[in-house]
């Protein structure tokens, strides 16, 4: 039986200490990834602020955790120096983040089973009734505001809490050009930002073919947007992405029978 992805060039795009597993996958299944991150994550480098604001976390009803880089930053650095209290209601917007809170060994994660995005956390009943709340959210430098304004418009008052900071690793496109990749996998916006303005509008046309695969519909408007023709939104994680490529390689090969 021939590999499900059968030497197909996979391009992975994540950070790269968060590209290995889904690599790894790629690579088990048949296809041969190729690592081009468009974004390095890191701690934040001055602790001060984000230490003071986990000082005050006990006077806090709900932390929320908004991808896994939150999770794995912010509850390092809420332990490094205590704990989380015990009667802090943590939430977060997708199903990664709430495994990766477990996996922390914090359980009752609240968090969308449907929609894995703001949006879909702000539908759940138990974001609801939330005036006179105190909300802290853990993210990254800059992000969207839509938690935190909709949050504030019911009666909360809401701080963000910046765990780690993202920059932009320099890429040369030319070396993506000439690996000639089969599907591109971003999942992120800003990523797909950052890729989208390193091409040249020639380059831009050779890629513009590519299958491109993304976890959301957001980041799938952009794309059509910037003029990909090929766009297909996957199930969250790293799981539902493989099950795409698959899925996209099953069906290339039916193609040309």
């Amino acid at each position: 039986m021939k590999p499900l992805l059968a030497g197909l060039k996979i391009v992975v795009t994540r950070p790269r200490d968060q590209a290995v597993q889904l690599a790894r996958s790629i690579e088990q299944a048949g296809g041969v990834p190729l690592l081009f991150p468009l974004l390095d994550i890191a701690a934040v480098q001055d602790t001060r602020e984000l230490h003071e604001q986990i000082s005050r976390l006990g006077q806090f009803n709900l932390a929320i955790f908004i991808s896994p880089n939150a999770v794995n930053y912010g509850i390092a650095a809420i332990r490094a120096v205590g704990d989380i209290p015990p009667e802090l209601k943590i939430a977060t917007v997708g199903q990664g983040s709430a495994k990766a809170l477990r996996e922390l060994g914090i359980a009752n994660v609240i968090a969308p089973t449907e929609r894995f995005d703001s949006e879909g956390l702000l539908a759940l009943p138990e974001m609801q009734d939330v005036a006179g709340w105190r909300v802290m959210i853990f993210r990254g430098d800059g992000g969207r505001e839509l938690l935190g304004d909709t949050f504030k418009a019911r009666g909360a008052t809401v701080e963000y809490a910046t765990c780690y900071q993202r920059s932009k690793p320099k890429q040369d496109a030319g070396m993506l050009l000439a690996d000639k990749p089969d599907a591109i996998t971003v999942t992120s916006s800003e990523a797909l930002g950052y890729l989208w303005n390193m091409l040249k509008d020639s380059d831009r046309d050779m890629l513009r073919n590519t299958p491109l695969f993304v976890p959301h519909a957001r980041i799938a408007g952009l794309a059509r947007e910037q003029g990909w023709l090929e766009v297909q939104v996957t199930a969250s994680g790293d799981d539902g992405m493989l099950a795409a490529l698959i899925t996209w390689a099953d069906q290339r090969i039916k193609d040309k029978v």
